[in-house]
């Protein structure tokens, strides 16, 4: 898809998440590149340095996994079900590296409030079929869902598993809450798009984008659906709910 794009000489190619944006890389050298990652860009070899990436890429650096991210979810869950006992994580195998950093944060997560974490792994729509299997097998109490593309592109499939089972899960962004899943902390996605649609707007007027700074996002969001709180026995505390970006009602 890169290479038609390329191939097209379009004015600019907007590429995220970080598969799209290093297959956008290393198809073009002057095709300003507009990229949307949660990994570090210059370790990736996208930009030179954050406040000045030089070359023909720039973007967004967003975080889902890092900075402790499921300690806060973990912590979340257990304000919402504080009868909770035994915790799991679903894992994307198949993104390796991403999964090894959530695997990472998620067991950390567990081990500083003296939790265990059982991490399950699921590839394919079918793996995470049976992966609730799994967890209801093993009675999990409540549920992390890591962050990976193909995990958001099954977040109905996800959040109609977790409630048909009375799994209490925490996901990383909005989108699941929006479409029936339990609640969410992360990044804005629209907030992300958004800035890579303002810079796009900048380099179509002249400028470079190696002269615009990589943006971090780290502002993160807090949303709670209660219809499907309700359809799992669960009470959300006021406290919960006064901290919440948003509640779905």
């Amino acid at each position: 898809m890169i290479s038609e794009l390329v191939s097209r000489q379009v004015s600019v190619i907007v590429a995220s998440p970080t598969p799209a944006a290093l297959a956008a890389k290393a198809a073009t050298g002057t095709i300003p590149i507009l990229f949307g990652v949660t990994d570090d860009p210059v370790k990736l070899g996208l930009a030179a340095s954050l406040a000045r990436p030089g070359g023909n890429a720039t973007g967004v650096n967003f975080y889902l996994a890092e900075l402790g991210l499921s300690a806060k979810r973990l912590g979340l869950l257990r304000e919402l079900v504080p009868q909770a006992t035994r915790f799991a994580a679903l894992v994307n195998p198949k993104n390796a590296e991403n999964a090894e950093a959530v695997t990472k944060d998620v067991t950390a997560a567990g081990s500083a409030i003296g939790a265990q974490i059982e991490i399950v792994h699921a590839s394919d729509k079918q793996e995470i079929e049976a992966a609730f299997g799994t967890l209801v097998q093993k009675r999990v109490s409540a549920l992390l869902v890591g962050t990976d593309p193909f995990y958001y592109s099954r977040r109905l499939q996800l959040a109609t598993l977790a409630t048909r089972h009375a799994i209490p899960a925490v996901y990383t962004v909005r989108e699941y809450p929006e479409v029936g899943g339990l609640m969410s902390y992360g990044t804005s996605l629209k907030e992300v798009y958004q800035q890579l649609g303002a810079y796009a707007g900048r380099i179509l007027k002249g400028e470079k984008p190696g002269d615009l700074p990589v943006v971090q996002m780290n502002k993160f969001e807090f949303v709670i659906n209660l219809p499907t709180a309700r359809a799992l026995g669960l009470s959300a505390p006021p406290s919960l709910l006064a901290r919440a970006d948003e509640v779905i009602d």
